[in-house]
């Protein structure tokens, strides 16, 4: 075998475990390993047929399928690079991961054929395929593609240290940078979650949370896939069919961000519904609220919390469910196969207590931005180490707690919002002199960007004139959800927005 990446995974599975239920899917539809491997194989055959080689980048915009999974592990087989793109993305967003990844094949669900035919002239797209057995204009749909396509497993000349994925992440200069996750990256995240988390064979993963998602990709399906578990697919998210889904199933494992949780216990068949199989809950995102941590316990279930980014795979650190009081606020310790560690603004070490910038080492680290050489480069200590750009420090017995994000970046619902990308497009609207968008704390979400604006004399800009402008230009979950007009921006001497000075004003 010369694949020593991903791709022999479907292959061992297959010799392993045939006959074990890989996914759930639809309306209890069921696929075991070895139709996974299958199809996987007449994926990865598919695309060399169509010359897609090593290297080449493979883009897929769909929602948790079967097709999603062999797609990966079919790139994997070949070579080639998965390059998963959020669904929840405008025209602009999706056109400039294709083009900026250079992406040669699209794999897309139907519903996404309009914004693909869209952004497809500013990209170098040799390939468009829609899953499914139709597409338009009397092409074939994956599935008919697939049924003609050879068996058989490719296995190419792939090590750990080759591209697996380009996972895009929302920039500070406002473009989508590409982190560049090696298959070394994404087996050790895999290997530290089963380490940590106690993952088996017999764990039934729900997987509510879109697998673009990095979380979801590399510390939810790449686990279970390991291990020869079996993944519960959802293609969204709603709260009465999640827990409909836990009790069918006996689900143990669940994965999600404060939001996924709080709207499972206010769902009016939480009280009702036997949730006694789930035994590992993980939470990202931010902190899980007390209120929340009380509604679980009181039903005898625990959370393991974390901290982590695209750039790392994206796990860093993880909380014990059997720490989660007593070390309330914390994000946990280190990976068993990652490092943490706390440096000044010179990039010295400083004592534990002490708050400084978080910077990150281990196999699970990835290779760089594509295509960002000077971006890499900063984004690395001199030793190697990756710097975060977040603030927090390490307490007496090594736990990391968080104290800032120095990128001003906003959670809302699990979705990263970096304010420079919204505030570019802010500046090209008529009349505003001045933006800036920050994160106000919500209920339901966690927080939500507002606009913070100054405009010109006798310029007329609200909610609704912003929320116009933007449409179509950025994902509906960017958007501010308030619009706010003052007389001038608070700004440091070097003219920096004070950003913490609108938050304390606006946040309550």
């Amino acid at each position: 075998m010369h694949n020593h990446g991903l791709g022999f995974w479907m292959a061992k599975r297959r010799l392993k475990s045939p006959e074990k239920t890989a996914l759930v899917y639809g309306e209890d539809q069921r696929m075991s390993y070895r139709e996974l491997a299958d199809r996987t194989d007449r994926i990865s055959s598919l695309l060399w047929e169509r010359d897609i080689r090593a290297g080449d980048r493979v883009a897929y915009l769909g929602e948790n399928s079967p097709e999603f999974i062999a797609t990966l592990f079919g790139c994997a087989q070949i070579g080639a690079v998965f390059v998963p793109v959020n669904t929840r993305l405008a025209v602009p967003e999706i056109a400039h991961i294709l083009s900026d990844s250079g992406a040669r094949v699209l794999i897309h669900d139907p519903e996404f054929g309009e914004r693909i035919a869209q952004a497809e002239k500013r990209t170098r797209l040799a390939h468009i395929i829609q899953t499914g057995a139709h597409a338009p204009h009397g092409m074939s749909g994956l599935d008919r593609l697939l049924q003609a396509a050879p068996g058989g497993h490719t296995d190419a000349d792939v090590g750990q240290d080759d591209p697996a994925a380009i996972i895009y992440t929302s920039g500070t200069t406002g473009k989508p940078k590409g982190a560049i996750l090696s298959h070394g990256n994404l087996t050790w995240v895999a290997l530290n979650c089963v380490v940590d988390y106690d993952i088996v064979s017999t764990d039934i993963a729900l997987m509510i949370s879109p697998l673009f998602h990095v979380a979801s990709l590399g510390m939810g399906a790449l686990p279970v896939m390991l291990k020869g578990a079996t993944m519960v697919l959802e293609k969204g998210f709603e709260a009465g069919r999640a827990l409909d889904l836990v009790e069918r199933y006996g689900v143990t494992m669940l994965s999600g961000v404060p939001t996924t949780y709080q709207m499972l216990a206010d769902h009016p068949a939480w009280p009702e519904t036997d949730v006694s199989s789930l035994a590992k809950l993980t939470c990202g995102g931010s902190a899980v609220p007390t209120r929340i941590l009380n509604a679980f316990e009181e039903r005898g279930l625990h959370f393991s919390q974390g901290y982590g980014m695209t750039e790392t795979s994206p796990g860093a650190t993880s909380l014990a469910p059997d720490k989660t009081r007593e070390k309330q606020g914390s994000v946990g310790l280190p990976h068993f196969f990652t490092q943490v560690r706390i440096a000044d603004e010179q990039g010295h070490m400083v004592p534990r207590g002490t708050v400084g910038e978080i910077e990150v080492a281990g196999p699970n680290v990835f290779l760089g931005y594509h295509g960002l050489p000077d971006a890499t480069a900063s984004a690395f200590t001199d030793d190697g180490w990756f710097r975060s750009g977040d603030l927090g420090y390490l307490d007496p017995d090594g736990f990391l707690f968080i104290s800032d994000r120095l990128k001003d970046m906003i959670i809302s619902g699990g979705e990263n919002i970096y304010p420079a990308e919204v505030e570019n497009l802010l500046n090209d609207l008529e009349g505003v002199t001045g933006a800036a968008v920050i994160g106000i704390p919500d209920d339901r979400w966690g927080e939500v960007p507002w606009a913070v604006l100054t405009v010109a004399d006798g310029a007329e800009v609200d909610t609704e004139t912003v929320r116009a402008h933007l449409s179509g230009r950025l994902a509906k979950y960017k958007i501010p959800k308030n619009v706010v007009v003052v007389d001038q921006l608070p700004r440091t001497a070097s003219g920096k927005v004070r950003k913490a000075d609108l938050r304390a004003r606006f946040g309550g």
